[in-house]
C-alpha cells in the first residue's frame, strides 16, 4: 500500500508537524509518504526514547506511535510525554495490531488519545488525524483581528531571518558553513540566528540542515541513478561511511536498502 507524495505543504494537513516513532522501518516509510503526500512536514524516530526526544526538541502536533518497541515501548515513553510540561499537550495516537480490550486500555491510560490499527488503512489514519487535529488545521484557527497598517505589513524578524539563512543553506546542501558566516551573511549573530530557527522550526540551525541533507538524499535515491558516493557528496559527506550512519540514524535503513525496497522508483 502506497501513497502518492506531493509537494510538502500543499495537502489538506498542510502546516502539520507529525512525528511517527516504531522501530518498523517500512511502517515508518508507509505512514511519511502518506502524510507527506497530506502536507504534513514528519519528523521519525525508532523508539520510544528516539521519539521522546525528539518530540521535546520539535514540539509536533501529534505523535503517531508503536507500543512494542526496543528499548524503550510506546506506553513507557507516552508517559515520559505527558510528564514533561514540553509535550504533554501533543496528542498521541498508538499504532498496534493489539485487539484486545486490556491492552487498549493500558495505552489511554498511558496518555493516548486513540488506536490506529496495523496494518495501516490509509482512510483510517487520515480521519483519526482529522479528527485530533481539527482545531489545528489553518481553516479552523481563528481568523486574525485587524491590526494597526504597520504591524500587518512587518513579517517578523524570526521568520525573515529562517527564511534568508534556509534558502542559503538550501542552495548548498554540499557544504557546511559556519555558524557566524551563515549568521553574518543574513544580517545577525549565531545566537540570534540559532533563536530564530527554533522558534520557526524547532530546530538549531545545523539540526535543520542534517534535516534537509537528508530528505534531499532521500529524494535523490528514490528519483535518480546517482550512485550512493556521488549523493554522499551531494549533500555534505565527503565519506560514505558517515553518510550511511547517518542516514541509518534518520530512516532506519541504510541507503542501499531504501533503493532496493518496494516502491523506490529507482
Amino acid at each position: 500500500m502506497t501513497a502518492s507524495p506531493t509537494q510538502p505543504g500543499t495537502g489538506p494537513f498542510a502546516g502539520l508537524r507529525v512525528l511517527i516513532v516504531d522501530d518498523c522501518a517500512e511502517d515508518r516509510m508507509l505512514l511519511m509518504d502518506f502524510l507527506g503526500s497530506q502536507g504534513c512536514r514528519v519528523y521519525m524516530a525508532v523508539d520510544g526514547h528516539d521519539g521522546y526526544r525528539k518530540a521535546q526538541l520539535v514540539v509536533p502536533d501529534l505523535v503517531l506511535m508503536d507500543v512494542t518497541m526496543p528499548v524503550c515501548d510506546g506506553l513507557a515513553a507516552c508517559r515520559l510525554l505527558k510528564a514533561d510540561q514540553v509535550t504533554r499537550g501533543i496528542p498521541v495516537i498508538f499504532l498496534s495490531a493489539a485487539v484486545l480490550p486490556a491492552e487498549r486500555v493500558a495505552g489511554l491510560a498511558a496518555g493516548a488519545v486513540d488506536y490506529v490499527a496495523k496494518p495501516f488503512d490509509f482512510e483510517e489514519v487520515r480521519l483519526r488525524v482529522l479528527v485530533h487535529l481539527r482545531g489545528s488545521l489553518p481553516a479552523a484557527r481563528p481568523a486574525r483581528q485587524p491590526q494597526a497598517a504597520d504591524a500587518e505589513a512587518s513579517p517578523s524578524l524570526d521568520g525573515v531571518l529562517f527564511r534568508a539563512a534556509r534558502k542559503m543553506l538550501s542552495e548548498r546542501l554540499d557544504r557546511t558553513p559556519e555558524l557566524e558566516e551563515l549568521a553574518h551573511a543574513v544580517g545577525t549573530n549565531a545566537r540570534r540566528l540559532n533563536m530564530a530557527f527554533r522558534r520557526c522550526a524547532g530546530t538549531t540551525v545545523f539540526e535543520f540542515l542534517r534535516e534537509e541533507r537528508m530528505r534531499e538524499a532521500r529524494r535523490l535515491l528514490c528519483d535518480t541513478g546517482l550512485d550512493i558516493q556521488a549523493i554522499a557528496q551531494a549533500v555534505g559527506y565527503g565519506n560514505r561511511g558517515n553518510f550511511s550512519t547517518a542516514f541509518r540514524e534518520r530512516f532506519g535503513m541504510s541507503p542501499s536498502a531504501l533503493r532496493q525496497a518496494p516502491g523506490a522508483d529507482v
